[in-house]
């Protein structure tokens, strides 16, 4: 079974060639990217980073302030949405694509389709968003099929905080009030009575940091007195089954599952096992921030992946910006237990600030030991953010997100390396500066390893730090060892967060070799990121002389070798 390696893009962003965009400008100033412009040249180039899976982000119909009135499409109050191109998370019709970045509006659904079939035309799969916790508080489907059920709210009592066939939550007579501008006249936005907010903002009154721009949607549960209601199925389930067979039958081959622990465990346990019985190659992944629910989710709610955010991703971030000690890595695999090979491991999404930012490593080429980790510790699946092979700081200050070390999801933009790299369709090697070749050859090895060595996509792994904490040269506050092993082969892999090269005796007790099943003996060595080769023996609680460099990692292939007889390590 291939390790999913997962390229996230919104295509808003990732094919817009504008190099002079204005901070907060329209969609007139600063333009957008368009699904036609994914072409085979460019989907090929994203291949060859070793991906197999492309996220496509914000491709679903989002609140946004331009008006779509003329091709039937209801238009948004500018001021219930965020920034000018609006979130990617308040969805308008789920049945719909976004249509800015259709090229023909009108036939803006085949725009996608045709970008699924040459996805999978480029030997990629492709990844959707589904966003089941709210929606935009002007909802309203425009394109939703005749077999579809009711619109979102349609049939609701709105006189009722709660009711199990609700699809959101009221706050009776009350004025819809956040504390920000709705605007005066015929231009205000009104709602009234007032929904309950998204971020589980159960008042009238959101202020600035809530999801405002949101409403949440009910799975039966009432949270005014916190009992459970899912029998019988409540409308939402079933609106929200039908909007996932919709995607399903498109060619779509997985949902992220946007804050997937704010939706109830039984809806998840119902909707996964429904969708698998028509489209069982559907892979579920949960964004999900609370190592707790890691085991109900997978077990129970029947999700493939989830993001390792609060364990793996804060980790490696500290030890990178806050001097922690790489030794707590161990903690991260012995934190999941079983659930190791269902997590999703990255150092940048759009929710994160940029590797490269100022805000976290202020040098991309720091990135290898933080890479090699996440992409190499478990068999679970890799994802990197589109532009982060490219060392893409962030520093532009593009509007309603403001300078944070963050991609705007909310602004009209064009990102600079993914437009240097692109050059208006034409990618090549040549466009970029000698850095950006370097570190996107550093990534497209080490990605590329995920699925060409077995002992990475599916062997066993065993930590070495705890025999190797008084190891000659070893320094377990700025490095970190392991082993992973498939039948014939071990990899040896040694990072160093450290900025001097390190060279040290690494240490492998007698229990790998009995867990992993090692033999003693003599190994051919190749070092899968320098290509360069050696000879080591190995026994039990024998040493293996290893250089690590400055900010990098090793990755020795051993390989049993009769006939080799090299000069003994």
């Amino acid at each position: 079974m291939a390790k999913p390696v997962i390229y996230q893009l919104i295509p808003r962003l990732f094919t817009n060639y504008c190099d002079r965009c204005t901070p907060a400008g329209t969609l007139a100033q600063n333009g957008s990217g368009k699904l036609n412009d994914i072409t085979p040249r460019i989907l090929k180039a994203i291949r060859q980073l070793g991906t197999t899976h492309v996220w496509y982000t914000g491709v679903i119909e989002h609140a946004h302030c331009p008006d779509y009135s003329a091709y039937g499409i209801t238009p948004h109050n500018p001021h219930i949405v965020k920034g000018q191109a609006g979130s990617p998370y308040a969805i308008t019709d789920y049945y719909d694509i976004d249509p800015d970045i259709a090229r023909d509006i009108p036939n803006r659904i085949a725009e996608f389709e045709d970008l699924v079939q040459r996805t999978h035309r480029c030997g990629m799969k492709v990844i959707i968003d589904f966003v089941p916790n709210h929606v935009a508080r002007q909802y309203h489907s425009d394109a939703r099929p005749a077999d579809a059920p009711d619109d979102l709210g349609a049939d609701d009592d709105t006189t009722r905080f709660f009711a199990h066939n609700n699809n959101f939550y009221y706050i009776p007579r009350q004025l819809f009030a956040p504390s920000v501008d709705l605007g005066t006249g015929r231009d205000a936005y009104v709602e009234f009575p007032a929904r309950a907010t998204g971020n589980d903002c159960f008042t009238a009154f959101p202020g600035v940091n809530d999801w405002y721009e949101t409403v949440k949607l009910n799975y039966g549960i009432d949270y005014g007195d916190h009992t459970r209601h899912f029998t019988p199925i409540p409308d939402t389930w079933m609106k929200m089954l039908h909007i996932l067979l919709y995607w399903a039958a498109k060619g779509v081959d997985g949902f992220r599952c946007d804050m997937a622990h704010m939706v109830p465990l039984e809806f998840w346990q119902w909707a996964i096992k429904m969708v698998r019985s028509q489209y069982p190659h559907i892979i579920f992944i949960a964004e999900i921030y609370d190592v707790a629910l890691y085991h109900p989710y997978i077990n129970i709610g029947g999700f493939d992946y989830l993001y390792d955010k609060v364990n793996l991703y804060d980790t490696l971030r500290d030890i990178q910006t806050a001097n922690h000690s790489a030794a707590r890595i161990t903690d991260c695999w012995q934190r999941l237990g079983d659930t190791a090979p269902h997590m999703l491991n990255f150092l940048e999404n759009h929710d994160e600030q940029r590797f490269a930012s100022t805000f976290y490593a202020g040098n991309p080429h720091l990135v290898t030991p933080s890479l090699v980790v996440s992409a190499t510790l478990g068999t679970g699946a890799m994802m990197i953010y589109a532009g982060q092979e490219l060392g893409e700081p962030a520093a532009d200050a593009e509007g309603f997100s403001g300078l944070d070390g963050r991609t705007t999801i909310f602004d009209y933009w064009s990102i600079p390396t993914i437009r240097q790299w692109l050059n208006h369709g034409q990618p090549a090697l040549k466009n970029l500066t000698p850095e950006q070749r370097q570190l996107r050859d550093t990534y497209t090895r080490i990605l590329s390893l995920c699925n060409t060595e077995p002992a990475i996509a599916q062997g066993l792994f065993f930590d070495l730090m705890y025999v190797n904490y008084t190891s000659p040269g070893f320094n377990p506050h700025r490095h970190y060892t392991y082993l992973r092993h498939h039948q014939d082969h071990t990899l040896l892999i040694a990072v160093n967060f450290d900025s001097v090269p390190a060279q040290t005796q690494i240490t492998i007790p007698e229990h790998a070799f009995e867990y992993l099943g090692i033999t003693p003996g003599r190994y051919h060595a190749a070092e899968l990121l320098a290509d360069t080769t050696d000879a080591f023996t190995l026994s039990p609680d024998g040493s293996i002389p290893v250089t690590i460099p400055a900010h990098g990692a090793v990755i020795w292939k051993l390989t049993q070798d009769s006939t080799t007889t090299p000069t003994d390590k």
